[in-house]
């Protein structure tokens, strides 16, 4: 039985959780994570040195990262229609993936804490100024895809780089702050509410 190890309110547990509904697969999951089960302990740095969720334990496999893990199920359940085996297929889904976690993850960083959280540690008004400009000048970069690819970030299928950039699209929208008219990632937001997995875990839960 695979094993998932990370907090249900995480955006990167949340990939996976989705990613599991999509491809229809069994699991346990532990709810580790701030106020949840320790990271910090000597055991779970054992699993992930980072100390950070998720991890997802298949038998003596232990492995750490939400986007290499959603790969790896995708890869393991021979789903072609998410990952596909073509290598310039499967790169171009790959390369969303890192963009979401690499640069559109980033620009969040200051902002959302700030916006979302009321973080004491994230309040001065110029960094949350820069922080929602660049925030929104990555999702104009997502708009400019989506209106070139169609109906999802490749074309006219879901794919795996669909879940990660999701959930972006989901934060984006429920954080309070200024934010530009970017209709193709509204239809895009739209279109991904009929499917039960994003209803589910990409919307915090959120019918």
């Amino acid at each position: 039985m695979l094993k998932i190890l990370g907090k249900s309110p995480s955006i990167n547990v949340r990939k996976v959780l989705w990613t599991c509904h999509e491809l229809g697969l069994d699991y346990e999951q532990e709810q580790f994570g701030v106020g949840f089960q320790s990271t910090q302990t000597v055991e779970f740095k054992a699993l992930n040195p980072n100390a950070m969720v998720p991890v997802v334990l298949e038998g003596e496999f232990v492995l750490w990262e939400s986007n290499v893990i959603c790969r790896y199920l995708a890869a393991r359940e021979g789903r072609e229609d998410l990952l596909s085996s073509d290598p310039k297929r499967r790169a171009l889904t790959e390369q969303w993936m890192d963009w979401q976690a690499g640069e559109l993850n980033n620009a969040w960083r200051y902002a959302f804490p700030a916006l979302a959280r009321n973080s004491p540690q994230h309040q001065d008004p110029a960094l949350i100024d820069a922080g929602v400009s660049e925030w929104n000048r990555h999702m104009q970069m997502l708009e400019e895809q989506l209106q070139r690819s169609g109906d999802y970030v490749l074309g006219d299928n879901f794919t795996l780089a669909d879940i990660p950039l999701g959930l972006a699209v989901n934060r984006w929208s429920m954080t309070p702050m200024p934010r530009p008219a970017l209709p193709a990632v509204t239809a895009y937001y739209d279109r991904l509410n009929q499917r039960e997995g994003f209803r589910q875990y990409g919307r915090n839960g959120l019918v």
